[in-house]
């Protein structure tokens, strides 16, 4: 049996590098980028994709220093690559600050998740990358190189997918700190939901709707609301109740991992997440899939998946669908279209789901769904040529920053740079 330390997060991917060295400071990652042949990033391990894989060498930058750099006339913050968003989060709200938006999951890199296009949630809200104003990457004879905002190819570094080198410092924007309630909504009638997705994804700052396919009603859907933007909070919206009791649990599990709800109002940072930082997240035991659709189609990519209902929900845990705001980054999932984010959070059975993941694919084939870049999918790099209209010059971008290719792996190779 592999060493925990050679698995992903959930236990669900077992890493096939040769080996993983944890650098604790940023020349450490320089000399092991000057002497390897190949090499290639991994955070803190929450990707189900072999996206961070290689046979080679595997350096981690999540023991670096954060050694955050507060600009507050810029209005941004610089932290190393590898410090989790949670830790972060906690820095910027202890000076009076916060980030735009944050992921279900507080406990994921920073470099890890601007460079897969991880993304929170929010009708107005960008993925994470949108909040990046420059990197700096430690490219592949070893040296540092700075790339910011407006310069020549940025949008394409940032969701980089870890093809241009190791990234060890991030500066992000930052706004002023903020509150916010996060409220659980029971029984929303399905034909609701498909007649104005707009208007449901539009009761908070951040909605997030969670369904196994084949209820009556949608059981569970959660709104989180800023307490500054002025937005009424109902407690009945079209036939869908406000539990004022219970938590919005996702399975049958402990929800002593999960972050304060019933309408109590506290920080960003223990609202827009969906888990706390200091628990376990999510079940643990699980397999992660995810698909960006157009949110003008949104409803419909949903009809689609419903005719599946009965073959998804004896494999599924739980399924969250969220949105996301239109963004320039080239290889984004919410590239130029603002998206229905349709996420499945599959039991630990790797055979079933990937014999349904082409049946989902094809379902929503129609409506161009665009998979997670780190999470379980069957799409082709046929497929993804067709979905991400700057693909060549993301390969011509990566040629120059890379020219010897130390930074590729077969997941790259396969789905990327395939045919060269």
């Amino acid at each position: 049996m592999r060493n925990d330390s050679e698995l992903n997060w959930a236990g669900t991917l077992e890493y096939g590098a040769a080996d993983i060295i944890d650098a604790t400071t940023i020349d450490e990652v320089s000399s092991l980028v000057a002497g390897a042949e190949r090499i290639r990033a991994l955070g803190t391990r929450h990707s189900f994709s072999d996206i961070a894989d290689t046979d080679a060498l595997l350096v981690t930058v999540t023991d670096i220093e954060p050694d955050f750099l507060l600009d507050e006339d810029a209005r941004t913050v610089t932290v190393g690559g590898g410090t989790r968003y949670g830790i972060l989060a906690r820095f910027l709200e202890d000076h009076g600050w916060a980030l735009h938006n944050m992921g279900s999951l507080p406990h994921i890199s920073i470099a890890g998740a601007i460079a897969t296009g991880t993304h929170g949630s929010g009708n107005g809200n960008g993925v994470l990358s949108t909040a990046v104003s420059a990197l700096e990457i430690v490219i592949s004879d070893g040296e540092r190189r700075t790339v910011r905002r407006g310069e020549p190819g940025f949008d394409g570094l940032v969701v980089g997918l870890g093809a241009f080198g190791v990234v060890v410092r991030v500066t992000l924007d930052i706004q002023p700190s903020f509150q916010v309630r996060q409220d659980v909504y029971r029984g929303l009638p399905w034909d609701v939901l498909l007649d104005d997705l707009d208007g449901v994804t539009s009761l908070g700052y951040s909605v997030s709707v969670f369904t196994d396919w084949v209820e009556e009603t949608i059981a569970n859907f959660w709104v989180k609301t800023r307490m500054d933007a002025g937005t009424e909070v109902v407690d009945e919206w079209r036939g869908a109740k406000r539990d004022i009791v219970s938590a919005g649990a996702l399975w049958e599990t402990s929800d002593d991992n999960l972050n304060v709800q019933g309408g109590v109002a506290g920080p960003w940072l223990e609202r827009l997440p969906h888990f706390r930082l200091d628990r376990v997240p999510s079940a643990g035991d699980e397999i992660q899939t995810e698909y960006f659709v157009p949110r003008s189609q949104g409803a419909d990519a949903i009809r689609a998946l419903r005719a599946l209902g009965e073959k998804i929900a004896p494999h599924l845990m739980i399924t969250e669908l969220r949105t996301a705001a239109a963004d320039d980054l080239w290889l984004s999932m919410a590239y130029q279209r603002d998206s229905l984010i349709i996420h499945f959070t599959w039991k630990n059975e790797p055979e079933a789901v990937l014999a349904l993941l082409p049946q989902i694919e094809e379902a929503l084939a129609p409506f161009e769904a665009r998979p997670h870049w780190g999470k379980l999918n069957t799409v082709d790099a046929a497929t993804l040529e067709r979905l991400y209209p700057r693909l060549p010059e993301f390969r011509a971008l990566a040629a120059e920053w890379d020219p010897t290719g130390a930074f590729r792996n077969a997941y790259l190779d396969r789905l990327i740079f395939t045919g060269e």
